[in-house]
C-alpha cells in the first residue's frame, strides 16, 4: 500500500524525534532554589497555563518568566532561569545522515509545539540538524498547537503537498491521530531504527 503512494514531504516532531528530553532534570533543578518540591512544580506551573501560554505565543518570555517566578517565589535571574529551564535536552535520537538523505529528496519539515526559549538554545546546541529542514511550523509562531488543525495545515503549508504525501512521525499518539484526521500518513515515534524501518516500507528510504 505504502509503496504506491508518492511522497514528496516528511514531518518530524521535535522533542522526544530529533532530540530527547526530561523535564524531571529542570525540576530537580528547580526544587533547591524554591520552598516546592520536585513532585509538586509541574501541577503548579501546568495548572497555571503558564506552559501552554508561552508555546502558542501568548506571552512573552520574559512575561513568562517573571510569572513563573512569582508562582514558584523564585528569586534567580532571567539568564539562570533560561539554563535551568533548557537543561532538560539530552542527546540527539536520530542521525544527521539520515535527515541529509531525505532532504536531498523531499521536503523536510518540522512541526513542533514549543517555545522561544526552548527554541533559540536548540539553534544553538544541534544547529547541524536544524539546517537540513526546508521549514519549521512551531507552535509559539503559528499560535496553535498539536493536535489543533491549524499548525498541521501550516506543515502542510511548508511542505507544498498534499496531506496523503506527507509521512509524519510524533512520539504522542494524539498528535499522530490529529494528523491522520486530515489525511497525513502518521506513525508514532519510538525509535530511530522503527522510523527508519517505517520509512523504508514506504519506499522513502
Amino acid at each position: 500500500m505504502h509503496k504506491a503512494t508518492i511522497y514528496k514531504a516528511v514531518i518530524f516532531d521535535l522533542g522526544r524525534v530529533i532530540i530527547n528530553f526530561d523535564f524531571e532534570r529542570g525540576y530537580r533543578a528547580l526544587e533547591g532554589l524554591c520552598p516546592y518540591p520536585a513532585a509538586e512544580i509541574p501541577g503548579r506551573i501546568f495548572g497555571a497555563g503558564l506552559v501552554r501560554s508561552l508555546e502558542t505565543g501568548l506571552i512573552e518570555p520574559r512575561e513568562f518568566y517573571a510569572q513563573f517566578s512569582r508562582l514558584l517565589n523564585l528569586t534567580i535571574d532571567y539568564s539562570r532561569f533560561c539554563e535551568i529551564w533548557n537543561c532538560v535536552f539530552t542527546q540527539p535520537l536520530l542521525p544527521e545522515s539520515l535527515l541529509e538523505s531525505l532532504a536531498a529528496r523531499y521536503r523536510l519539515v518540522l512541526l513542533s509545539n514549543t517555545n522561544p526559549i526552548h527554541f533559540e538554545w536548540i539553534r544553538a546546541d544541534i544547529p547541524h540538524l536544524l539546517r537540513h529542514f526546508h521549514g519549521m511550523a512551531l507552535s509559539y509562531e503559528v499560535k496553535a498547537m498539536k493536535p489543533q488543525p491549524e499548525i498541521y495545515r501550516a506543515a502542510l503549508a511548508l511542505a507544498q503537498c498534499r496531506p496523503e504525501e506527507c509521512f509524519f512521525t510524533d512520539d504522542i499518539p494524539e498528535y499522530v491521530e490529529g494528523a491522520r484526521r486530515l489525511g497525513i500518513d502518521a506513525v508514532q515515534f519510538e525509535s530511530g531504527e522503527q522510523i527508519e524501518r517505517e520509512l523504508r516500507a514506504r519506499a522513502i528510504l
